[in-house]
């Protein structure tokens, strides 16, 4: 069973979203929060499997939240419910070590699928959604703060690169292998090993990375 923490400043969401994931035989609400301090606070105290933090709260934002569990807690996974305008703060958050995010709107069962998916170690980047809020980014940025592609990534094998690249549209290490024609264990290993050229913490990490650096196309 897969234990949850709600951070949500928003009673009536918090608390229905509570509700219906409870309905679920393979999940279980621990605790709830009303902003990401709270949230941090929780989290040390009944030590959920996921927490799925709304990005903006009063007192202390789910980005913030995100940081300081993903630092204090490394084995605790965060999960953003968010809305379309929050494209700046989705990014901030999966800076942070977010696994992912979902759109509140979104139907229980995405919902729940994007649960059990990020238990399993993997990421929930909507495509369609990641790719329309990158376009919105970009558009956002002036000329100096366009991102030159680091000279690092020269030292990325062709493969790597591929792996990169699907990596930012948010698939898994099974549907990668699908996409390539290669085992998983071989999208596993260069994962790992574009993760170590590449100097970054983990896959979200490298899925930001490709998809500030337009590696990945939509």
């Amino acid at each position: 069973m897969v234990r949850i923490l709600i951070a949500d400043d928003q009673e009536l969401m918090r608390d229905g979203l509570a509700t219906i994931l409870n309905l679920r035989p393979e999940l279980e609400v621990a605790g709830v929060a009303s902003n990401g301090q709270e949230a941090f606070e929780k989290a040390g105290q009944i030590h959920p499997d996921i927490v799925l933090m709304d990005i903006r709260m009063p007192v202390s934002n789910g980005v913030e939240g995100t940081k300081r569990i993903t630092s204090a807690y490394p084995d605790i996974k965060v999960l953003m419910l968010t809305t379309f305008n929050d494209s700046e703060l989705i990014f901030e958050a999966l800076e942070e070590g977010a696994s992912g995010y979902l759109l509140k709107d979104m139907p229980t069962d995405a919902i729940v699928q994007a649960i059990m998916t990020v238990q399993s170690g993997g990421m929930v980047l909507p495509k369609e959604l990641t790719a329309d809020i990158v376009r919105e980014m970009r558009r956002n940025q002036s000329e100096d703060q366009s991102h030159e592609v680091p000279e690092i990534l020269k030292e990325l094998t062709e493969r790597e690169m591929e792996v990169l690249n699907q990596l930012g549209l948010g698939l898994n290490n099974k549907e990668i292998a699908k996409e390539l024609y290669i085992s998983e264990g071989t999208v596993k290993n260069h994962v790992s090993n574009l993760i170590s050229k590449l100097q970054l913490r983990d896959r979200t990490q490298a899925a930001i990375f490709a998809v500030r650096y337009n590696i990945t196309t939509f």
